[in-house]
């Protein structure tokens, strides 16, 4: 049901490519967008990686730099039985993590400066396994997808914009009101393609690190952290991170514009799990 409602979700997100075409430059429009859309699916799934570290203006680590965040990623993969990604770190003082890649062979981890400084092992462990979930689950092509073809409604929109203010020809099959509800719609529904994700990444996570707590405590200080150290990317690569980054410009504002479920109900039910093992122990 999970995998249903992210492929309907995908759908609308290109139906939505496709309108803002339409309604720019009529069947032509919706034609080229289409055409587009398919082409942007591609590129995004080719240099997703790239994409994503570029963002955050990370840069890739050797195992000489960053021996410890090696030994852990390491060990943590193995337990989720998959290849070692390339690890990054980028210098952003907010902590954070994200994972990216066209598929676990040319998947990235990458941690930020500040989480490293914040967190201690135990709980970087719970960060790291979380993305190592990630990986596992496929989540990780599916945002940044999701990214460039809601970035690409966007520019559309733009284009639309100039196009009409502009005049001539355009300007009589431009439907303004579409162009400026086009980025609403495809910013909502990427936002709830990674809610649908994090709920599964946490519990695959904590069952990839065994410590279910861990990860709730580092949760808790990412999101305390967040909401007062800003992050500057693209708020379409915001959905990669491991807790909303934007919150300090009041990008955690709504439900329905928040790019992650709410924190708390993440930690409570990471409790609830680590709970339920005590019993069963």
């Amino acid at each position: 049901m999970g995998k249903f409602k992210v492929f309907l979700l995908m759908a609308a997100l290109t139906a939505v490519f496709v309108v803002a075409g339409g309604a720019i430059g009529g069947r032509e429009g919706m034609l080229i967008a289409f055409l587009m859309a398919a082409a942007m699916n591609f590129f995004a799934w080719f240099n997703s990686g790239t994409a994503a570290l570029r963002a955050y203006r990370a840069r890739i680590v050797s195992q000489a730099e960053a021996p410890q965040l090696y030994e852990i990623v390491d060990r943590l993969r193995h337990n989720a039985g998959l290849p070692m990604p390339r690890l990054a770190v980028a210098p952003q003082p907010q902590p954070n993590a994200f994972a990216s890649g066209r598929n676990p062979a040319n998947a990235v981890v990458c941690v930020t400066d500040g989480l490293l400084q914040i967190l201690d092992r135990e709980e970087v462990e719970g960060v790291l396994a979380h993305e190592l979930a990630h990986i596992k689950n496929g989540d990780m092509l599916l945002q940044t997808v999701s990214a460039t073809l809601a970035g690409a409604v966007g520019m559309m929109s733009q284009f639309g914009m100039y196009g009409a203010a502009a005049g001539g020809d355009g300007r009589a099959r431009v439907n303004p009101l579409a162009v400026i509800l086009a980025p609403l719609a495809a910013t909502m529904i990427q936002f709830a393609i990674s809610r649908t994700r994090e709920f599964k990444a946490d519990a695959v996570g904590a069952a990839i690190s065994g410590k279910p707590l861990d990860l709730a405590e580092a949760l808790a200080k990412i999101n305390a952290a967040a909401k007062q150290i800003p992050m500057r990317i693209p708020a379409t690569m915001a959905p990669l991170a491991q807790v909303d980054p934007l919150q300090a410009f009041g990008g955690g504002i709504g439900r329905l514009f928040s790019t992650h479920p709410p924190v708390e109900e993440r930690i409570a039910r990471l409790r609830a799990m680590a709970g339920g093992r005590a019993q069963a122990q």
